[in-house]
């Protein structure tokens, strides 16, 4: 069900996949739609795991360039509230697909009797473990691309290819404790649990700043 080396692999092809057309998926974020046809239909939990696992990172890569655009010099005021909102839903949707991974991580593990409820507790889960690893191929793309830029100052590339190995390292250590923890978790001795984001700014009942906007004045 879970291997590591398969999410690596996914989210690098991904990452290689998505990045020659970068406009498409901004137009699809404007639109609120899911920028690659193949992760448009929501996917079965057990039968589509690695679909799963490639729309949760393809909610990241979004996050990723959409972020940058606020960083852009000369970047207006409109132009910033119109990524801060792009971000925020994004970021929904990102959450909401990581906690769509443990669950299908649980449902898959349920008849089987596990997690054993009575192994230690694993503070983090596999979807946020996962949503790490997509990270780290974002932050791996990208310095890899600085590496090899044309035209870069003097040590440029090689301060890029001592942090590129940081990075791989990272990404071969958080590689090896997703699998140690998921055959622990077969093995019933630890256990995750599904822990709910629960994020309130996207929620105009619960975010002050939205809902007092929203109550009329009282008449006079």
């Amino acid at each position: 069900m879970l291997s590591a080396t398969e999410i690596v692999e996914l989210h690098d092809q991904g990452t290689r996949a998505w990045h020659p057309s970068p406009e498409r998926h901004h137009q699809a974020a404007l639109n609120g739609q899911e920028p690659h046809p193949a992760l448009e239909a929501q996917p079965d939990p057990v039968t589509d795991w690695l679909t799963l696992v490639a729309c949760q990172h393809l909610a990241n890569f979004e996050l990723w360039h959409t972020e940058d655009e606020a960083r852009a010099p000369g970047a207006t005021n409109a132009d910033l509230a119109g990524v801060k909102r792009r971000v925020d839903r994004t970021n929904q949707r990102r959450n909401d697909r990581t906690e769509d991974l443990d669950r299908a991580l649980l449902a898959w593990l349920e008849p089987r009797g596990l997690p054993n409820p009575k192994a230690p507790l694993h503070s983090e889960s596999p979807g946020l473990i996962i949503d790490r690893l997509s990270i780290l191929a974002l932050k791996i793309y990208h310095t890899r691309e600085e590496v090899e830029r044309t035209g870069a100052p003097p040590g440029h590339a090689q301060r890029n290819r001592d942090r590129l190995s940081i990075l791989e390292e990272q990404r071969a250590d958080l590689a090896a404790c997703l699998d140690e923890l998921w055959r622990q978790t077969l093995a019933g001795t630890r256990r995750f649990k599904l822990y709910r984001q629960l994020k309130m700014y996207n929620d105009p009942s619960l975010n002050p700043a939205v809902y007092r906007k929203l109550v009329k004045e009282p008449p006079r």
